[in-house]
């Protein structure tokens, strides 16, 4: 077993207008229903714990571009843009970060716990490194059941020093399990930088010890999280086992909307977005390609903000869940042969 060399440059563009205004869709939704989720947090609507995804949206929107039907996706506690990449209703994200009854958990789960059987999406997990054995665990279910599907299991570079996650690797080496492991490298964890809590920096690496292929991605480029991602995704699908991406990412907000961010300067987050935008980028090569005009961006965008005020509308609306819900949801009957 070798680890990849690391691969942080642009990949080239060989996708279609179509792709790549449906990825700038994407991201721009993402980025705009997280700019409304702290506002409403601001306001008071919006309780608890709210992690938001701004400046990591290439991450999700390139990996969820190389899946197909029955794959699934398991994150941790920054999740909304990972529920808005697999097409889960914007009003019913909204609405649970709000705790109202028309939230997909019916309110019950908030902005860290949300699920969806039908998206095949698993959550939405409040440990820390906690969703890596259950993406595992899916990964398992896939090979047991003889499907060709495959688990994404994403985490952050402060989950990847959980021990968990190392007894996850093992088992998914062992058995050859098809799970795509994605770190999420924003540099900075709960509020500690990389330098100072990794005494291995280079995270794709982290699976050396177990056989694991890994490699490093820029994080901030859609098209090349789709490139490496099709290479992972096929790679796991095709039986060979699990496969790392680190992808090199940055959050332009706190760790949480408590979290004042002092540990990095103001110059540094700045730069970040002034030449790293993930958006920003993408938009640069619609416009360089002649694939979409100024016009029809800003059209693009108020589209987008439209859906973002009717789910934060929604949110506000939908009605607090009655206290029997309490008892809903807890134990599934299930029929024993």
């Amino acid at each position: 077993m070798a680890t990849k060399a690391r691969s942080t440059k642009k990949a080239p563009s060989k996708t279609s207008k179509a792709e790549m205004l449906k990825y700038y869709r994407a991201m721009l939704l993402i980025r705009r229903f997280e700019e409304k989720a702290g506002q409403l947090y601001g306001m008071g609507k919006i309780a608890g714990f709210c992690h938001l995804y701004i400046g990591q949206e290439a991450v999700v929107t390139g990996m969820q571009a190389c899946l197909k039907d029955g794959d699934q996706i398991i994150t941790g506690y920054r999740d909304h843009g990972h529920m808005l990449a697999c097409d889960m209703d914007p009003r019913g994200v909204m609405a649970e970060l709000t705790g109202r009854i028309g939230g997909l958990s019916k309110g019950k789960g908030g902005s860290m716990h949300m699920f969806s059987k039908e998206k095949n999406f698993y959550g939405g997990h409040g440990i820390v490194g906690a969703q890596v054995p259950i993406g595992t665990g899916l990964g398992f279910a896939n090979k047991y059941r003889g499907t060709d599907n495959v688990a994404l299991a994403y985490f952050g570079d402060g989950a990847a020093n959980q021990g968990q996650v190392y007894e996850a690797f093992n088992m998914a080496s062992l058995w050859d399990l098809p799970v795509v492991y994605v770190i999420e490298n924003n540099m900075y964890a709960m509020g500690t930088s990389v330098a100072r809590h990794a005494s291995e920096t280079e995270l794709y690496k982290r699976g050396i010890s177990f056989e694991i292929e890994g490699e490093e991605v820029d994080g901030m480029d859609v098209m090349a999280v789709r490139e490496a991602g099709e290479k992972a995704v096929k790679y796991a699908r095709s039986g060979k086992g699990p496969y790392i991406l680190e992808m090199k990412t940055y959050r332009y907000r706190g760790h949480s909307m408590s979290d004042p961010a002092k540990y990095r300067k103001r110059e540094e987050v700045d730069d970040i977005r002034s030449h790293h935008d993930p958006i920003e980028g993408l938009k640069g090569q619609l416009l360089e390609l002649g694939h979409a005009s100024e016009e029809e961006l800003k059209n693009i965008d108020k589209e987008i903000k439209g859906i973002v005020k009717e789910a934060a509308d929604y949110s506000l609306e939908s009605p607090e869940p009655d206290p029997s819900e309490l008892w809903t949801d807890v134990l599934k009957d299930v029929e024993v042969a």
